[in-house]
């Protein structure tokens, strides 16, 4: 029902994030009503569509969006950086979809739902870090088809402690965001851009 790997959904339950008790044998159940809440709450919340114009319509509502439009995740937890993100993909890519999660667990979920063709994420978020977060992705097959592009605040050296993660991964430093968010989604993107 969320997308999420077992682990983000342990954690989530150890964050008292969804109602549930462990069996003698060590297994969480978790109660229906609590993940029924969690998803009304964090989809109503965190959902963002942009196309021509950034706002909070469901694709579903937006006529000219074409169904093999390229869709684009952002988990970002700063609205200054949404709303950058929003406006570089609204005038360099009219046609793509953006969604926007503004925390990790949150982006997990949607990226479930969504399996966008490219996802853009932070290193550093709250609930659960970039780099946790793209090892938790790394480890399940749909995640082969999205390109993963991450924005981080922190210069070379300070995220060194992420290297694992970061292995083989296009970084954009935020000052560069302007520059280099737009020809690195296009080569994302690719084809689905013509």
């Amino acid at each position: 029902m969320l997308g999420m790997a077992v682990r983000s959904v342990q954690l989530m339950v150890d964050r008292n994030e969804l109602q549930a008790w462990k069996t003698p044998g060590g297994h969480r159940r978790i109660t229906k009503a609590s993940v029924d809440q969690w998803l009304k709450a964090h989809s109503a919340t965190t959902d963002t569509t942009a196309s021509a114009s950034p706002s909070n319509q469901s694709a579903d509502d937006q006529a000219p969006q074409a169904k093999d439009a390229p869709s684009i995740l952002l988990i970002e937890d700063s609205v200054h950086f949404q709303n950058l993100v929003s406006l570089l993909v609204e005038q360099h890519f009219p046609q793509a979809r953006l969604h926007l999660a503004s925390d990790g667990i949150t982006g997990l979920a949607m990226y479930g739902q969504i399996q966008p063709d490219v996802l853009v994420v932070d290193i550093l978020l709250p609930g659960i870090d970039g780099a946790t977060l793209i090892t938790t992705l790394r480890s399940h097959p749909q995640f082969a088809r999205s390109h993963l592009v991450v924005v981080t605040s922190l210069d070379a050296e300070q995220r060194a402690p992420y290297a694992f993660a970061l292995q083989g991964v296009t970084v954009i430093h935020k000052p560069q965001l302007v520059e280099q968010l737009p020809p690195t989604l296009l080569a994302c993107l690719g084809s689905k851009t013509a």
